[in-house]
């Protein structure tokens, strides 16, 4: 798959770049979960430029080094025979960046914990020595959302206060998706681009495996390759987690699977699940992991406790309610029952994320100051739902919004008494459009 969108990213990167090498060294931190395309990014951003790729990987601290030198031989032709701690190396490379300007690219910068975690504070020692009076442009990335927000944003750490530019990527855009679907289905419809969002989320490296393998960008297809032996779909949710997690996993796994199944308050959570309290489970998942988001309907106050909990990411959404729900069809090898299970439940589940789709697609839009859903209990005349309640730009002004599949299943009257509900209650004085939106309009 072509390298796709990041226009904006790509010219920051190349910006820093230009500063390191004229003015003095520069720190960047490239954040973002696994599979949203930071290596791609980072390697697009240098081309045609000296640049030394360094992978941590779990092996010693030696055998990294060694690997590494074979690079720094290769790219710059500079021979240093045998370094044996990484502190050494990055010494000496920031040395060498006082008359030569260089790349340099440290991918899972999070694994020296692992490794040597007294790498840290020695580069915050040899970087304040040495930043101002050489050209290194030092490029960080990493995966592990909470151990990076650990080492750059921890008051305690040793490199907190170090960065000098923090980007995080996020996926791609609703445009971007339809120029892929462009190129790759030209004759799409508006459900297979909404099956590409439901499956990936647009996460790059899923959207690339659909493509690479030359996948119909359909619903049928996607599933097809997706639900079968050996599939790299099949582990990916925990593959990408259980890292984070560590050995309390199995909560954690259980309240996005309960989550993924609809119950999504903590009460309902706790009774699923007969744990006593799971508010710090679900504090860490919002706040260290950044896989939860805290709902609460739009305007309301920060202590209120109408709250829903939603898994931020799509592709893990469809994992858990899926690969994990089902895992004993995947023990049993039966890849053709749970590929029904998913075309049966397909129309459902992606009705769940056009509301996010629209969500996503009014955002980047950028004529909104706040967005939100709204609910309430009424009394004696049960609850009253709207999908999507944005305020405009302009004072007074919001759209509320009812996501429907089909149009023809909008009930036009039924919304109307729940937006003179919410003009009445929360937004006296507002002008309120009301739209119905539905998978036409993608």
């Amino acid at each position: 798959m072509k390298f796709y969108n990041r226009e904006k990213e790509l010219a920051e990167m190349r910006r820093i770049q230009q500063l390191a090498f004229t003015d003095h060294s520069h720190m960047t931190v490239v954040v973002g979960r696994r599979r949203i395309g930071k290596t791609s990014l980072i390697m697009k951003s240098t081309e045609g430029t000296p640049t030394l790729y360094f992978f941590v990987s779990r092996r010693s601290e030696q055998d990294l080094c060694s690997a590494y030198v074979e690079q720094i031989a290769e790219v710059l032709d500079i021979h240093l025979g045998t370094v044996s701690t990484f502190s050494e190396l990055f010494l000496l490379l920031l040395k060498t960046s006082a008359t030569r300007n260089f790349n340099l690219v440290i991918d899972e910068f999070q694994e020296f914990f692992n490794i040597n975690a007294s790498v840290y504070s020695d580069m915050q020692n040899y970087w304040d020595q040495y930043k101002q009076k050489t050209h290194m442009n030092l490029i960080l990335s990493g995966s592990i959302y909470s151990l990076i927000y650990k080492i750059f944003q921890s008051y305690e750490e040793p490199l907190f206060g170090r960065v000098d530019h923090y980007m995080r990527l996020y996926p791609f855009t609703t445009d971007v998706l339809k120029t892929i679907m462009s190129d790759y289905n030209p004759d799409y419809t508006n459900d297979d681009l909404l099956a590409l969002y439901t499956f990936t989320g647009g996460v790059p490296k899923y959207i690339e495996a659909f493509c690479d393998n030359h996948v119909k960008l359909s619903a049928n297809d996607m599933i097809e390759f997706m639900v079968r032996e050996n599939s790299s779909f099949l582990e990916e949710g925990k593959t990408i987690l259980i890292e984070e997690f560590g050995k309390n996993y199995g909560v954690y796994f259980s309240i996005l699977s309960a989550i993924s199944g609809g119950i999504n308050t903590q009460p309902g959570m706790e009774a699923a699940l007969g744990e006593k309290s799971l508010g710090g489970y679900l504090k860490r998942l919002i706040e260290d992991y950044d896989v939860l988001k805290r709902c609460r309907p739009i305007l309301s106050k920060e202590g209120t406790q109408t709250v829903r909990y939603e898994i931020t990411d799509n592709f893990l959404c469809f994992w858990f309610n899926y690969f994990d729900r089902y895992r004993s069809l995947m023990e049993l090898r039966n890849y053709a029952t749970l590929q029904q299970i998913v075309k049966d439940n397909y129309t459902t589940f992606s009705g769940r994320i056009l509301e996010r789709y629209f969500k996503q697609k009014m955002m980047e839009s950028g004529a909104y100051r706040d967005m939100g859903s709204y609910w309430e209990a009424k009394k004696g005349k049960g609850q009253c739902e709207i999908d999507i309640v944005a305020l405009g730009v302009e004072k007074n002004k919001a759209v509320a919004v009812e996501v429907k599949r089909q149009r023809k299943e909008f009930k036009a009257s039924l919304f109307a008494d729940k937006v003179r509900h919410l003009n009445q209650k929360l937004l006296p004085g507002y002008e309120i459009e009301q739209k119905c939106l539905s998978l036409e309009d993608m």
